[in-house]
């Protein structure tokens, strides 16, 4: 008898055949909303005051220290000084915490932005997204602000822009790049070892190079395009394009001995990536993917299914997806176990609410993955940005209306 292979539409066909003939076995009437079903909410609850002691994989304890829950929905958050920190909000504001204590007043001198629906829901735009200090902010005191910007009409889109900190506002702010009308989703931003500003760009299509989405663009810090990025001669595309075929960038991050960009993205369901970026490089999306789509089908179009195959593959994934966030390396002393580790914030494991963490990622010399753990679960709390601060520990914000900023610290 020859046997064969059976296709993945031949045995969806043969899988509806045998269910539409049994009893039901499981919930046939699950709500959606845009094409996503409607998560539960039965783990969601309040953060509480703190602080919070946890014990953690590598035999290190923590304690996690609340510096305030009282910034609505915060988006990033960047270092300007010791105990001196900046946080933005997908509303549109910059909020100020010294020395532990938020200021009442948001930061003057922002630009305008569009924000709209609700955070983690369908349909969710950004106001203020990542914010991050120039490499010698010391000295010429710019900082980057990646946002949703106004174009007029009912339109929007993707702005970056740069301001001069007076130490109590943002001066002389002036957008550096401006994408195409429609253009937008969630960026983040990361200066490269060699001073060149790395963003992403959401939404489009990803895989071809006359439009920004589903990219990561490569820009000089004023705005101007490097003449080493991949596609500056090829006729057609955008030169500003350094990688292409992402979904949903949450994380960028350079490693500060190679220099490497490190990149994250949301899957659909499931498929969670974080990738290495190579010039030129193409991650696949959404011809490939290890994640299904919101309705349960695999979301790769290759009939092999979940896969990579002819195109960059990630050098770490979750399946369940975790809805990664922002990421960083941690170098510091203070948590020495933790020291050469990636650090990658979730906003909801699984799809359901309430379940947001903190990822670990250990690796080895080549980058390959090793261990991995899942921090702060207990808060339930939808974890949005995490960062080092100038004093070794790690700080991380929550996704909430309610939004905190959490101190994370040896136990002892």
């Amino acid at each position: 008898m020859i046997r064969q292979r059976m296709t993945r539409a031949s045995a969806s066909i043969a899988s509806a055949a045998l269910f539409a003939s049994l009893p039901a076995l499981a919930q046939q009437d699950v709500p959606f909303n845009g094409g996503i079903p409607v998560a539960p909410s039965g783990l969601v609850q309040p953060l509480g005051n703190g602080p919070f002691e946890f014990k953690t994989g590598e035999d290190m304890d923590i304690r996690v220290t609340v510096i305030t829950q009282a910034i609505e929905t915060p988006w990033s958050l960047a270092f300007i000084g010791p105990n001196d920190m900046l946080v933005t909000t997908r509303g549109g504001q910059i909020r100020r915490i010294t020395n532990d204590r938020l200021q009442s007043a948001p930061v003057a001198g922002g630009p305008a932005s569009f924000s709209g629906g609700t955070s983690g829901l369908p349909g969710a735009v950004h106001g203020y997204m990542d914010l991050v200090p120039h490499p010698d902010f010391a000295d010429n005191r710019l900082l980057y602000l990646s946002y949703t910007k106004p174009i007029g009409e009912g339109r929007n889109a993707l702005g970056v822009g740069r301001g001069r900190w007076t130490g109590s506002a943002i001066e002389g702010f002036e957008d550096i790049y401006v994408g195409a009308a429609g253009s937008g989703g969630p960026s983040r931003m990361a200066f490269g070892l060699d001073g060149t500003l790395y963003f992403s760009a959401s939404g489009g299509n990803s895989q071809t190079l006359d439009n920004i989405g589903g990219k990561v663009l490569r820009v000089n810090d004023d705005g101007s395009i490097p003449k080493d990025n991949p596609f500056v001669d090829e006729a057609g595309a955008l030169g500003e394009i350094f990688t292409l075929g992402h979904r949903n960038t949450l994380g960028l991050t350079v490693h500060p001995v190679t220099g490497a960009v490190w990149q994250n993205e949301n899957g659909p369901n499931g498929g969670d990536e974080v990738n290495i970026l190579e010039a030129g490089g193409n991650y696949g999306w959404p011809i490939v993917s290890l994640g299904r789509d919101y309705r349960g089908a695999w979301a790769s179009r290759d009939d092999a299914g979940p896969t990579h195959q002819n195109f960059i593959g990630p050098v770490v994934y979750w399946t369940p997806a975790i809805a990664v966030s922002g990421m960083t390396w941690y170098t510091g002393d203070a948590l020495p176990k933790w020291k050469g580790d990636l650090f990658v914030g979730g906003l909801r494991y699984g799809e359901i609410f309430g379940t947001g963490s903190l990822s670990r990622v250990l690796v080895n010399q080549n980058f390959e993955e090793l261990r991995r753990e899942s921090l702060l679960e207990e808060l339930h709390q939808r974890i949005r940005d995490v960062r080092q601060g100038p004093d070794g520990l790690l700080y991380v914000i929550t996704d909430e209306t309610a939004g905190a900023v959490l101190r994370i610290a040896p136990a002892d």
